[in-house]
């Protein structure tokens, strides 16, 4: 009978079958699963009572210290892949963290009843198991098994063995199924854990202290996004979802803490493509006694740090283009930048009607509501973002676009921010912080014009913040990063579903 259940799980789940059968063949399949926990519950044997199991090694480490461990009992534990019945010796293939270990099951060694029960195993059980270390005769390492215990009974069939859960929607779905079926996604999410080890480890070692700041708030600052919102009950208070981390942290700042990081999930009510989540990680740092400089040097040396750690090389791989991160990261203001794509000097540029007459020549949409500094910025991500395919630093913005950012004392139409690019997106945003209150009152006030007129991305006036910068903040540099985009660089993903464990995605209610 499993050999039977086994062949049709494959069946039904090979998309190119599509037989009119289908539903119930796998209905079939469900009641025999079904059938055989419950002949197991009323033999006193029911998996689900078991509590532990003793995990001595896995596979890939068996693998790895085979001259030490040849002839020598060990334990391993997963998910049973495959199995291939031979009269009384049969082979099988568990699955764990770390990959797969062939098994040799023969009716001598485990016992005839063991060996009629490991028969009426299914693909897709959990077992575990004691066993030897040998190399069969093809030379492949495997475990002569001694004993061999259910410990969960899969009641679903997986995916086809050869093909894996191959419906894109249904891997972000049931990304506990991709995990198993498919071992690219499960390397790629062991990658994103040690990226975002090594990230902390990098930090932790430049004298920087990790905290935690509300995911609820009242006024959700520090970023152009608009934010969810909800109600509590308890407080009968209005609240947002955070769409930063920087007015908290700068607040510590204030408080003396002097190096601040946060990695966490930040909420932006927005689309869904392949390079935005509504829910996504970041990370935003704060250094006091440092500017917008002083944060190009240390994403330089983070980004060096963690490809080397994580990869074992600062040259990387995207989509079959190579990005060099040994090399010193290009830096350029933004001026220059659209100048060098577009042919277009804002320099020259002097009055909001020639920055508009610049834009109608060149066909680039604008708002009436929109800045000469706003109208540089959309020259910049017409003529500009797609041709930074090396790590570059785009610096100097427009006042207009960064509220929250100090005014370079030789030219106050820009600020002292700067913006990472990486194979042509946006892989973090930094300041020189502003530390004057009164500047940044009227920056806020300006933000509440820009909201009137319906920017809905503008800034609130935080009074609480105002009034931290009142008692003082010190000259900081500051910046964020989208740890999501670094992952899929890293890993050569090609959407930010693909390094999410759990994608935002619409009901199937719906």
């Amino acid at each position: 009978m499993p050999e039977a259940s086994t062949k049709m799980t494959e069946e039904i789940r090979n998309p190119a079958q599509g037989t009119e059968n289908e539903e119930a063949k796998l209905s079939e399949i469900l009641k025999v699963r079904r059938d055989k926990l419950k002949a197991l519950q009323d033999a006193g044997a029911d998996p689900f009572q078991i509590t532990k199991f003793d995990v001595s090694h896995h596979a890939e480490e068996i693998k790895a210290q085979y001259n030490a461990l040849e002839n020598k009992e060990v334990t391993v534990a997963g998910r049973m892949m495959s199995k291939r019945i031979m009269g009384k010796a049969s082979f099988a293939h568990v699955q764990d963290l770390s990959g797969n270990m062939q098994l040799y099951v023969a009716r001598d060694s485990l016992g005839e009843e063991s060996y009629a029960g490991f028969k009426k195993m299914d693909i897709g059980d959990i077992i575990g198991v004691k066993g030897t270390v040998f190399k069969t005769k093809t030379g492949e390492i495997s475990l002569h098994v001694t004993e061999l215990t259910l410990l969960s009974k899969s009641l679903q069939p997986l995916p086809e063995k050869f093909h894996g859960l191959t419906n894109v929607d249904m891997r972000y779905r049931q990304r506990y199924v991709d995990l198993i079926t498919n071992p690219e996604s499960k390397d790629t999410f062991i990658k994103r854990s040690k990226i975002i080890s090594s990230i902390r480890r990098f930090l932790d070692s430049q004298g920087f202290m990790e905290v935690e700041t509300p995911m609820l708030v009242s006024n959700a600052g520090g970023a152009a996004a608009r934010p969810f919102e909800t109600h509590h009950n308890a407080l009968d208070e209005d609240f947002k979802l955070r769409i930063s981390l920087e007015l908290p942290l700068k607040r510590l700042i204030v408080g003396g803490l002097e190096r601040v990081y946060e990695i966490g999930r930040v909420f932006r009510n927005e689309g869904c493509d392949t390079r935005h989540n509504p829910e996504f990680t970041l990370m935003e740092l704060y250094q006091a006694y440092t500017d917008y400089h002083g944060m190009m040097d240390l994403t330089e040396n983070m980004y060096r740090h963690v490809a080397q750690e994580v990869l074992g090389t600062t040259t990387i791989t995207y989509n079959g283009v190579e990005m060099d991160l040994g090399k010193p990261f290009a830096r350029i203001t933004m001026v220059d930048a659209v100048k060098q794509y577009s042919g277009v000097d804002f320099a020259e540029i002097h009055t909001l009607e020639e920055a508009r007459a610049a834009a109608d020549a060149h066909h680039v949409e604008y708002e009436d509501r929109h800045s000469k500094g706003d109208i540089l910025n959309l020259f910049f991500e017409t003529f500009v973002e797609e041709h930074l395919i090396q790590p570059t630093f785009v610096m100097d913005h427009p006042v207009e676009i960064s509220p929250l950012t100090k005014k370079k004392p030789d030219n106050p139409e820009y600020v002292e921010r700067f913006e990472m690019f990486m194979n042509g997106w946006e892989m973090a945003n930094a300041y020189s912080e502003l530390n004057d209150p009164i500047d940044q009152r009227e920056r806020f006030a300006e933000q509440e014009k820009q909201f009137a007129a319906g920017d809905e991305e503008a800034n609130h006036t935080d009074e609480d913040f105002l009034n931290a910068l009142e008692i003082g903040m010190p000259p900081t540099g500051g910046i964020g990063y989208g740890i999501d985009r670094l992952c899929m660089l890293l890993t050569d993903s090609p959407a930010i579903r693909d390094v999410l464990l759990f994608p935002t995605m619409k009901s199937l209610d719906n």
